[in-house]
Order: structure tokens, then C-alpha cells, then sequence
């Protein structure tokens, strides 16, 4: 065959030469082999070498051979002469399966759709076909000798439009049956120019003995009904590869919304651990089976132990477990997914950039064993020559030292994997798991053996289960689980180190989660989470309920970092932003998504703040700032998802501010606390007010609304300028109006207390500093002492009688002595006297102003430290109280100390 006179031939490589596939390239192809430009070979330079070939007058099925032979040496020459990094040689085969797949399935549509016309769905329109790659093809990581797994869908059942004499009409199965052997016949069958690529089936629906194509509608029965737990794996790197038309089609979003649920689980999948155990025993007896008198097979750098399978699989069992809840940990390339998953605290970074080194490593020795003879092998060669050109071509200086480095790849992954699935070695990432097997019955008495192994009122409460139809109801593999969980509580109550009491707390808090049997493998995958669930549910009743309500968040629980990290607003909204990108790339972003995406989110982040207080690690103070803050990045994340989602949105960032008044102004929020916050806007626009209103209800109604997974926070407005019956939204001259006594329409002194602990939370940088102009402002303004001490007074006396307290017990926040004494000391002090002393005006909490106020004279010594000490003693006291569920009632005696501080502060502000 002639080729072009303008086509260079390369020069030999003296490298890539060893290999024996190279040498028959070059014997067969020689006069061909400058029909690729010599860098990486991209879509552009394949395809052109495409068009080179067909016009030479070879058909489209040699033309397609003979392009990856050709694409073949290039990568051999750039990849061991020129180093070429792994991803420009994956890419590029992936390229090329792209390539060839899109111009097959062209081509037979073309000829089908001439012999039966095109497929239609009972509407009369057209019915796409999709090609999903599977596996490495779906992730961009194809090697150099590997097959493609396929799996063929068509959108709609149907029939063929047939030939304008109506002859030739099939149905669309039969149709897309065809076209299936027809594409694999161009680009798998062996010809004089070898084949394109493997082909393999046999992951679609019902595998080999499934039909080669399937309707949509089918593979969702499939997946819903008969899908397996291995399956989740292979689906969770598919994609739509050809043809190329249709890869970004909008009804491609069909195939999502079915692939997506199958393989991420709304809650935290822990069941896939045993599943992941028996798929990787399977395949390691198989390989064992295979080396079995042939002791050189065992170096099987995919399949043995720690190799390349090994990696795929501890990434892949970290992204289903938590990908349904975590959307940013949804990526289809390993390398990739290992960076989303340290980013994500599952994985040390450390452990992480081994992997990857690992991973990058045995793939490259991969290639090389595959460059040799162009086999689909992935065992080591036992030629000497054959090890010495692998490490020659590696840098390495003998075949020793790159066995040697080959060796610690491996054991560090067998290490990290053994470790994830349960094995004997130390954990050190929060990752450790229990027994390798969870799930067999037989380990587990049945119920009558286990109530007669239980302390007496452990016994008592499982008599219950008898009749439980949840109980009798359960699959045997969670019935087994179940009942191991209540023996490991009963032997820590049998050491003492559990109260027996807290063991019933334990499996109330157990029952009405047995039809989510996922966390009751997660409990036995991870015994750190059972010891620490225990210790939490036996602190304190509001723990307890919290677990109840939200589950999911006893994954928190395995983290190292829990106790020794708080909550970091900036992190926290990177998260928020790389999990919406993630959920927009996938076409998830509607607002059920995002709205239970925000609740999981926030009931992680308080969880976590509640884990460090009922352990000890943080202090009430603490507790309050990092409840508050992670209000402050919920509603900014909320209001910026809620505007650009707002229909009547007329600019790109709204002039907007959200105040904080209360709890949230003074960042004191506690568990369960409601947020008192006033909107305010300073836009020209005529249609503004309406605008901001509309965003508004939109924004509470995010905050508010009960999902499946909650709410957010209970919103209160009835502080913004005349309370309920004013305004949703105000804008800020009226607003500044109405605090600084402009106009016939003015704040209460009482708003003016409240002003004291005001903050601007979020919004517009600008507008935030001219509010805080305004509150200085209003809180400094010329008052009459008399007058407002006596309007204070007489605002504690309405609020104290609508708290009355009987007999001797004393109410930590309304008894006089009390918090809320404190407080109002503290307004009336920043009201009369922050103009003659600024240090008054900062919004930095009651303690603090108390100190402040004593050190600029307004209070007598040592009386105003005595009432900030008392105040957070009240404060402690009210805290754990609430933890309990209590009223924050104790009995006057304990606190006589700290009530008459507060009365004496009371005294020395108030006395005439």
C-alpha cells in the first residue's frame, strides 16, 4: 500500500524496540507509522490519521485496526522513551475506544436505519441508543491492552419507522439487537489487522444470558429489583461514551436519574462492606486457583495481593458508602477520587499520596507487561531481559531495586485494604472496621438465648421484641446483626463499663432504626463508633434524641479529628460548594437536593460541636461561638443558593443584609435555638421591595420547611421594625429611620435593648458598615437615665411574671438573681453610658461588657468580675440542664453564691 510521500516514518526507538508487539508493528506498518504526528496522539490527530486511512482505500473496519496499531507504537515510544505520564496514556486509548465506538455505531445506524428505517417511540420520535462505558473506559483510565466493558441502552420500547413501502418495519429491540453485533463486529472481531478492541457484555442487566440492549425502563426494573451490591461498583465509573451526539443530550439526565439512586444510597451504606469482602475473596481465590502450580502467575500486579484492584476497591467502597450523602465524593478516576476523599477527612493525606503513587506505579508496570506482547496480562514476566527492559524503562538501575519498590507499593496497599475490610492491622485513620464477617447468622443467638444472656432489665425490655413485627420482620443477615449489637452492650454492663440503664437507652434509640439496616452494620464495621454512640446516648436525653432524629450523623463518630478540631466556617462553605458543583454536574441540583444536602450538612456540623461538649472538650462559650458561626455560614449559603435560584433575580449579587438580634446576635445560639433576624435591602430598583420579599419567603421557607431530613433552624422576625405586622423585608433608610427616632414611626426602648446585641450577619460588605454606624449610633444617642432605667425595670417585672417560679426552687435564667437580670443590668448599662465610654459599644457579650464596665468605673469593685463569673456559671448550669431536657430549675441553695452576685450587680445598677 502507497502512502502519502509527505508521511516521515520515526525513528526507531531504542527503548520501546525490546518489545516484541513493536517490533511486528513495525515490520507490518512501517510506511504507516508517520500518519500520527508525533506528540500524545489526541481526537483531532486520530481522527484526521482516520480520514488518511480511508483514503488510501482501506474500509472503515481495517481503517479502525490499523489506527490503533498505530495509535499503539506512539504510546510505547512516549511512554518509554519520553516518559509520558500515565493520564496522557490512558486518555489517549480511551480517546481512541471514544473514537472508534462513535464512528461504529454511525455507521450501522446508517445501514440499519436503510434497511428498517429509524427506531421510534410510540410517540413517533426518535430513539436514541447509548453506549455506557464501564469500569476504567467509563473512567477515562483505559490501559493499553484492555477490553471495553459495554453495556448497550435504547431510551424507548417501539418499532422501526420501516421503508417507504412499508416493508422493513422490526421492533426496537430487535433493531437495536442488530446493531449491537453489527458494532461489535467492526471493532471486536480478530482480521488480518487484529482487532480494535475486547469487547465484553457481560455487565449488562442478567449479564451473558440478558439481551445484548435494553430499554431504559428495563434496566431501572433491573437495577431496583435484581441489581446486586457488586453491581453499585461497576456502575459507579459508567458514562455515556458514544456516540458522541449523545453524550451531552439532554434526555442522557433519564439515565442519571435511574443509574444515580442505584448506586448512592440515601443514608450512610454500610452493607456494602460484606459485599465488597466476598467479591474480593472471590477474586482472590480465583487468582489463586490460577497460580496454582504456576508460582510465577502470583505476581499479578491487578489481581494479587495489594495491586491495582486492591486501590479500586478502597476507593470505591469509600465513595458508595458516603456518596449518596456527599455528593463531592462522586468521581469516576481513581487518582482524582482519592484527593476528594482526603479532602473529605475519609483518608489521611499521607495515605492518599502513597496511593496515588502506588496506584500510578503498578499501572505503569501494567502497561509494560502489556507493551511486551500485546496481551491482556497483568503478570510479571519471568524472562530476565523481559524485568530488565520494565525497569530500564523505569528508571530504575536493575531489576532488584524495582522489584524492591514494586514490593513496598504492594504491601502498603495490602495494608491500607486489609485494614478498611477489617483485617489485624492498626488503624490510624478513624477507617477500622470489625470482624472480616458481619453477616452470617449463625454467630448470633436467637432471640429466647440472647434474653437469657441479658441483665434483668435488659431481658425485661427485649421481651417487647417477641411481638415486634419490625423485629420478627427482619432479614435473618439483620436480624444476626442486631442481636450481636445488644450482646456487646450486654458485656460492657457485665464489665461496668456501661450503666444498664443507658444499654435500654441504647436499644430504644436502636428500634425504629431496623428498617435502615445499613447502620447496624455500620455499628459493627466501626466498634470506635459503637463505644463512642453508648458513651453519648448514656451522657445526657437531648444527645439521645438528637441520634434518634438524625441517624446518619453517628458516622461523625469515626473521625480522629472530631475531638481535636471545631467548626471552621470557611471549610465548612467550600464543602457546601464543592457538594452543589457536584450535584450541577449530574443534573441533581433541584431544590428537594439541595434542601436536604443543607440539613445533612448542619446536622453533621452540630452533632460534631455536641460530641466535643458532652465529652468535655470544648466550653459552654465555645459551644455557643461554634453553634452561632455555623448559623452564620447556613444562612449566607442559603441566601446565595436561594438568589440564584429567584426567578425575578435582576442583578448578579443582591444589595441585601441579614441582622442578627437575640442569641444569634451575641453568638450565644445553643441546641435547638431560633434565629431572631431582621432582612433589610439598599437597592434603586422599582421593582426591589417586591423582589427581596419574594427572595425572603423563599430563603425561610429553606430554612424552615421539613424534609425527609429535617429543618434547619425555627426564624423569627417579630423584631424588625413594628414587629409582625411590619414589613418582611425593610429597607435600610427606613429602617435607620425607624431606630434613630426619625419620623413619626420609631423603635421602642426595648428595640433598643435588643439593638445592643445586634449584629450584621450577612449580606452586602458596605451595607453591613453603615448598619453598624447606625446601631453605634442608636445605643450611644443621648438618653435619660431615670426614664429608662425605669422603663428597663419595668420590662424585667412583665417578663419575670410571665415566668413565675414555685416553692424554693431557683429558675437559672428568670429568678431574680438570674441571668436574665444580668442582662438587662448589661443593656441599661450600654444604653446610658456607651457615649462616654465607646469600649461599651462593642458587641462582644454580657461577660465581657460586665469586665468592661467595671474597669471603666460604672460598676464597684469586684461586683461587676463576681456577676460575669456567676453569669457563666448560670450559663453552664442552664447548658446542662438543657442537655437533660430539663427547665433549668435547681434548688436556690446551690447557687445562693452566684444569684446574690447578680443581685448585688443589680443593686449597684438599678438602687437609687
Amino acid at each position: 500500500m502507497q502512502i502519502a510521500d509527505h508521511i516521515q516514518t520515526p525513528v526507531a526507538s531504542p527503548s520501546a524496540a525490546h518489545s516484541r508487539f513493536w517490533q511486528r508493528l513495525h515490520r507490518r506498518y512501517a510506511d504507516m507509522l508517520g500518519i500520527l504526528p508525533p506528540a500524545v496522539p489526541d481526537r483531532v490527530a486520530m481522527e484526521q490519521a482516520l480520514q488518511a486511512l480511508l483514503h488510501q482505500g482501506l474500509d472503515l473496519s481495517a481503517a479502525l485496526r490499523v489506527l490503533r496499531q498505530l495509535v499503539m507504537e506512539r504510546l510505547m515510544v512516549l511512554d518509554c522513551d519520553r516518559k509520558a505520564d500515565l493520564h496522557a496514556v490512558t486518555s489517549a486509548v480511551t480517546v481512541l475506544a471514544e473514537l472508534v465506538l462513535d464512528r461504529a455505531c454511525l455507521h450501522v445506524r446508517q445501514e440499519l436505519d436503510s434497511r428498517h428505517g429509524a427506531p421510534t417511540s410510540p410517540g413517533g420520535q426518535p430513539v436514541p441508543l447509548w453506549i455506557i462505558g464501564m469500569g476504567k473506559f467509563g473512567a477515562r483510565e483505559l490501559n493499553v491492552s484492555s477490553d471495553i466493558d459495554l453495556i448497550y441502552i435504547y431510551e424507548h420500547e417501539g418499532e422501526t419507522q420501516g421503508l417507504a413501502d412499508g416493508r422493513g418495519k422490526i421492533s426496537n429491540h430487535e433493531y437495536f439487537g442488530k446493531a449491537v453485533k453489527a458494532i461489535y463486529a467492526l471493532i471486536g472481531d480478530t482480521t488480518e489487522h487484529g482487532f480494535v478492541f475486547r469487547v465484553d457484555l457481560a455487565l449488562r442487566p442478567h449479564g451473558n444470558s440478558g439481551p445484548a440492549a435494553v430499554s431504559l425502563s428495563s434496566l431501572e426494573d433491573y437495577l431496583q429489583v435484581h441489581g446486586r451490591e457488586w453491581e453499585r461498583f461497576a456502575w459507579l465509573k459508567s458514562r455515556v461514551v458514544a456516540p458522541r451526539s449523545e453524550i451531552q443530550a439532554p434526555n442522557v439526565q433519564a439515565l442519571r436519574s435511574v443509574v444515580l439512586p442505584f448506586v448512592f444510597r440515601k443514608y450512610l451504606d454500610y452493607n456494602v462492606f460484606d459485599s465488597l469482602r466476598t467479591l474480593h475473596r472471590q477474586i482472590r481465590e480465583h487468582a489463586a486457583r490460577r497460580s496454582a502450580g504456576h508460582p510465577e502467575r502470583a505476581n499479578d500486579v491487578k489481581l494479587s495481593r495489594g495491586g491495582i484492584r486492591e486501590i479500586e476497591f478502597t476507593v470505591q467502597l469509600l465513595q458508595v458508602v458516603r456518596g449518596g450523602q456527599f455528593p463531592e465524593l462522586r468521581c469516576r478516576p481513581t487518582l482524582e477520587a482519592l484527593q476528594r476523599l482526603a479532602r473529605a477527612n475519609l483518608m489521611p493525606q499521607e495515605t492518599a499520596e502513597q496511593l496515588a503513587q502506588a496506584y500510578t506505579f503498578l499501572r505503569n508496570v501494567e502497561h509494560r507487561i502489556q507493551y511486551l506482547d500485546d496481551q491482556q496480562t497483568h503478570v510479571l514476566p519471568t524472562r530476565d531481559d523481559d524485568l530488565e527492559w520494565i525497569a530500564h524503562t523505569m528508571d530504575y538501575a536493575d531489576t532488584h531495586s524495582f522489584l524492591r519498590q514494586l514490593d513496598t507499593h504492594r504491601e502498603l496497599v495490602a495494608q491500607e485494604f486489609d485494614t478498611l475490610l477489617g483485617g489485624n492491622q492498626t488503624c490510624q485513620s478513624g477507617m477500622c472496621n470489625g470482624p472480616r464477617t458481619v453477616s452470617g447468622a449463625s454467630s448470633a443467638p436467637d432471640l429466647e438465648s440472647l434474653i437469657e444472656q441479658l441483665p434483668p432489665l435488659m431481658a425485661q425490655r427485649l421481651l417487647e421484641w417477641r411481638e415486634n413485627p419490625k423485629v420478627r420482620g427482619l432479614r435473618d443477615e439483620a436480624r444476626a446483626r442486631l442481636f450481636r449489637l445488644v450482646q456487646q452492650a450486654a458485656q460492657r454492663v457485665s464489665q461496668g463499663s456501661l450503666e444498664e440503664t443507658n444499654a435500654i437507652r441504647f436499644i430504644a434509640w436502636l428500634e425504629p432504626l431496623l428498617r435502615r439496616e445499613s447502620y447496624l452494620a455500620l455499628l459493627l464495621e466501626r466498634p470506635s463508633v459503637l463505644e463512642r454512640l453508648l458513651h453519648l446516648l448514656g451522657a445526657a436525653k437531648w444527645p439521645a434524641r438528637y441520634l434518634q432524629q438524625h441517624p446518619g450523623v453517628i458516622d461523625e463518630l469515626a473521625s480522629d479529628q472530631l475531638f481535636t478540631e471545631r467548626f471552621n466556617a470557611t471549610d465548612f462553605e467550600q464543602e457546601m460548594a464543592l457538594r452543589l458543583a457536584a450535584l450541577e454536574s449530574t443534573g441533581e441540583d433541584d431544590d428537594e437536593n439541595l434542601l436536604n444536602l443543607l440539613r445533612r450538612a448542619q446536622h453533621a456540623e452540630t452533632f460534631r460541636t455536641l460530641a466535643r461538649d458532652v465529652e468535655g472538650f470544648i466550653t459552654v462559650e465555645q459551644v455557643a461561638d461554634d453553634l452561632s458561626a455555623l448559623a452564620d455560614s447556613v444562612l449566607r449559603v442559603t441566601a446565595q443558593w436561594c438568589w440564584k435560584r429567584l426567578k425575578q433575580r435582576h442583578r448578579e449579587d443582591p444589595l441585601f443584609g441579614i441582622i442578627g438580634y437575640g442569641k444569634l446576635g451575641g453568638k450565644e445560639l445553643g441546641y435547638g435555638s431560633d434565629l431572631d433576624i431582621v432582612f433589610i435591602f439598599d437597592d434603586d430598583d422599582e421593582n426591589a421591595p417586591e423582589i427581596y420579599t419574594a427572595w425572603v419567603r423563599k430563603l425561610i421557607n429553606w430554612l424552615t420547611v421539613k424534609t425527609g431530613e429535617g429543618d434547619l433552624y425555627e426564624i423569627d422576625t417579630a423584631l424588625r421594625p413594628n414587629g409582625n405586622s411590619g414589613l418582611l423585608v425593610t429597607s435600610f433608610k427606613s429602617y435607620a429611620d425607624y431606630q434613630q427616632q426619625r419620623g413619626s414611626n420609631t423603635a421602642w426602648t426595648w428595640e433598643h435593648q435588643a439593638m445592643t446585641r445586634a449584629r450584621f450577619v450577612v449580606g452586602n460588605a458596605d451595607l453591613g458598615k453603615r448598619f453598624d454606624s447606625v446601631r453605634e449610633a442608636v445605643i450611644s444617642a443621648p438618653r435619660d437615665a431615670q426614664s429608662l432605667k425605669a422603663e428597663i425595670v419595668s420590662m424585667r417585672e412583665r417578663v419575670r411574671s410571665a415566668h413565675p417560679v414555685r416553692g424554693e426552687l431557683f429558675d437559672v435564667k428568670h429568678s431574680r438573681g438570674g441571668m436574665v437580670d444580668a442582662e438587662f443590668a448589661v443593656q441599661f448599662l450600654v444604653l446610658s453610658q456607651s457615649a462616654q465610654n465607646p469600649e461599651l459599644l462593642g458587641n462582644v457579650g454580657n461577660i465581657a461588657l460586665l469586665q468592661r464596665a467595671e474597669a471603666a468605673g460604672l460598676l464597684p469593685a469586684q461586683i461587676g468580675q463576681a456577676a460575669a463569673t456567676a453569669y457563666r456559671e448560670l450559663r453552664r448550669i442552664q447548658h446542662k440542664s438543657r442537655l437533660d431536657e430539663g427547665n433549668g430549675l435547681v434548688v436556690a441553695s446551690s447557687i445562693a453564691a452566684h444569684r446574690d452576685a447578680v443581685l448585688a450587680l443589680w443593686e449597684a445598677v438599678f438602687s437609687d
